[in-house]
């Protein structure tokens, strides 16, 4: 079966979309210069042993888990969960951006790097972000300002 971008970006952006949650304020501080490698490596810099979901010639797609503790000074960290994020490689950055494009209809936080980002809660990309570099983006905002049964009257 051929992995095509839609298939690819539809499952990438469902996985983000269980994954991530609602934030607020994000870290302000010093960000190193941005991380660059395949999956491996950058699974290394953040000492993750990558569980490989997609391995094609457009993208690589690794889950991650990042332990109780690692949350490094980021506001509204989950104490004693681990928490999972993905993070992706691509083999051209038009791919990486028609992926994100896509992804953040449905929402959540990316770490972006040159052909990579991290997707998850918005304390661990920040956490992530501290070592790998990076830019932060936000998708979709669907905290329903308004009620989900707005047609409903009580």
């Amino acid at each position: 079966m051929r992995l095509t971008r839609p298939m690819l970006a539809v499952g990438g952006a469902a996985l983000a979309l269980a994954l991530t949650g609602c934030g607020a304020d994000g870290d302000r501080d010093a960000v190193p210069e941005t991380a660059t490698g395949s999956l491996e490596r950058l699974a290394a810099e953040v000492e993750c042993e990558p569980d490989i979901q997609i391995d094609a010639d457009e993208l690589r797609q690794a889950l991650c888990e990042q332990a109780e503790g690692e949350v490094k000074g980021a506001k509204g960290a989950k104490a004693g969960k681990a928490e999972k994020y993905v993070l992706l490689t691509f083999a051209t950055d038009r791919g990486q951006r028609e992926w994100i494009n896509e992804a953040k209809d449905y929402g959540g936080y990316y770490l972006v790097g040159r052909k990579w980002l991290a997707v998850g809660h918005e304390d661990v990309v920040t956490s992530l972000r501290a070592t790998l570099g990076g830019d932060i983006e936000v998708g979709a905002d669907h905290s329903g300002g308004g009620s989900h049964h707005a047609g409903h009257d009580g």
